[in-house]
């Protein structure tokens, strides 16, 4: 376990795999999370060799050895603490001290070499920060160069772990040499490799019966990138998008149809990866059928992610749960010019939800989104005062900052924001209609009742402390402020406002000064 640093810190995690070499640095936060500064990504095929990747090449150290220099200086250079791990090609090297030896001398980074074990255990952590999966019996796959880590997990209890020596490059370098295909019977040979090596899966792994299959890193984004682009979705943001075992038959058929020199005219698959990603994507296509799971779920996040949170002050499972609401609130921060506006908006607004769950009958996963959208709502102010709902909408939509959100849990959360002011949903949005209806109807009620809250602090003075709500044939929302305050200028604003919500839940809505009726809810 690595010894925690103190909040505010920059901090570099770089993670030599047998592919790539990875750097991110940033900033540790005060909400629970971490702010990116920025990243790097080479690829230097470290691993080679059909065989067991026992030596590495010199030109191979020597790219290695180039590239980490590289990234030692962009981290040093921002003034960030540096942490490396070494993952497959270092750790079976018989010759890794060479390459450790030359790391330090040369790029000043003490370079860790981790076992399967600890890899799999990052990996854990970093999924857990890109998608909203702390309550689930979760199974995560992270297929490496050389290596494949498989991990079943439930909130921060790691209930089981394992390295296999599978990878995307050893596995390309054993049965399709150069990426080709030169014998039919090199498909089934491989499948069944990929089979008996993972025959312990089913019962070690499938056993704990998990929820959700995850998937990360290179192999997992490039079969996620080029799902995406053969169904139209939108590749902007695609942390919590799902591949299903259905589209990834039909990729892997795409990939041996096509000759390895072209390839890389497949939209969505990068060229550099063109001649390895066959090994890689049967491989994912054998643990997807081991599961009886209908597809993975591609987390953005992995090692070096889990490395920057094992670096974090306080206990996993706390700074977890805390992330999400944590990154919102540093976005807002960062973007609303009268954040604590925003925040006493929230207020109301979950007051009114909490107050109308009878009349909406939507539950905890909706009253976050709610709560998320209302502290997001004036984001958009950072472009323009004029048309901000849209700009919030966009910024929402494209934020790099808001991990531990699924992309429908993101879109969700923009349109609520994007619709609490101005025009209603309607069959003129293309982003609202491209929405499953029981979406729509959530959007529909979210943002009507974040409208009248925003409305209910019109002057930004805090002036409405509570709302009492009563209904029978319509329903009445009553502001509550100190005694004797005027609420004359929050009650005409929210009154005006009352209309979305109203269409949304079937009723007239009214908004009037306090009775001493006693209320409804």
């Amino acid at each position: 376990m690595m010894t925690p640093i103190e909040r505010g810190d920059l901090i570099a995690a770089i993670d030599i795999g047998t592919n790539s070499i990875h750097l991110v640095v940033a900033r540790l936060t005060d909400t629970s999370g971490f702010e990116i500064v920025t990243t790097q990504k080479e690829v230097v095929r470290l691993g080679g060799g059909s065989g067991d990747m026992k030596t590495l090449a010199a030109d191979a150290i020597d790219r290695g050895i180039e590239a980490l220099t590289r990234m030692a200086e962009v981290a040093t250079s921002l003034g960030a603490v540096t942490y490396a791990v070494a993952t497959s090609a270092i750790r079976e090297a018989e010759n890794r001290s060479d390459f450790l030896e030359r790391a330090r001398a040369e790029s000043g980074i003490d370079v860790k070499v981790i076992n399967g074990f600890e890899e799999a255990r990052l990996i854990h952590l970093g999924v857990l920060q890109a998608l909203p999966i702390f309550d689930m019996r979760m199974m995560g796959f992270d297929i490496g160069g050389g290596s494949t880590e498989i991990v079943v997990g439930q909130g921060s209890t790691l209930l089981a772990a394992r390295s296999f020596r599978l990878g995307a490059i050893r596995l390309t370098e054993r049965f399709f040499p150069g990426g080709r295909v030169k014998n039919p019977t090199a498909i089934t040979r491989c499948r069944d490799f990929v089979q008996q090596t993972l025959a312990g899966v089913r019962v070690e792994f499938v056993g704990h019966q998990p929820e959700i299959l995850v998937a990360s890193s290179g192999t997992a984004a490039t079969l996620t990138e080029m799902a995406a682009a053969r169904s139209g979705r939108d590749p902007a943001n695609l942390n919590g998008a799902m591949v299903s075992a259905a589209e990834l038959a039909e990729l892997v058929e795409l990939i041996i149809g096509t000759k390895p020199s072209k390839r890389g005219r497949i939209p969505g698959l990068d060229d550099k990866r063109s001649d390895i990603i066959l090994g890689g994507a049967i491989l994912a296509q054998q643990v997807v059928a081991l599961t009886e799971l209908d597809g993975f779920t591609y987390s953005a996040y992995a090692l070096r992610e889990g490395v920057l949170l094992d670096r974090m002050p306080g206990p996993a499972a706390e700074r977890l749960q805390n992330l999400r609401r944590g990154n919102v609130q540093r976005l807002a921060r960062q973007l609303d010019p009268d954040f604590e506006h925003a925040i006493h908006c929230t207020e109301l607004t979950l007051q009114l939800f909490d107050r109308t769950t009878a009349l909406h009958g939507l539950g905890p996963a909706e009253r976050e989104l709610l709560d998320m959208a209302g502290l997001l709502h004036n984001v958009g102010l950072f472009i323009s005062h004029s048309g901000h709902h849209k700009h919030s909408y966009y910024v929402i939509r494209h934020s790099e900052q808001l991990t531990g959100f699924s992309d429908n849990e993101i879109e969700l959360i923009a349109q609520i924001s994007r619709y609490h002011r101005k025009s209603h949903p309607s069959k003129r949005h293309a982003e609202f209609m491209m929405m499953s209806e029981p979406d729509r109807e959530r959007i529909r009620i979210l943002a009507g009742i974040l409208r009248v809250a925003i409305g209910l602090d019109r002057r930004h003075q805090s002036a409405v402390r509570s709302v009492r709500v009563l209904w029978d044939d319509a329903i009445r929302i009553e502001p509550v402020g100190e005694e004797g305050a005027d609420l004359s200028v929050e009650v005409h604003a929210a009154q005006e406002r009352v209309s979305l919500l109203s269409e949304a839940l079937g009723r007239e809505v009214i908004v009037s000064p306090p009775s001493e009726v006693t209320p409804a809810a």
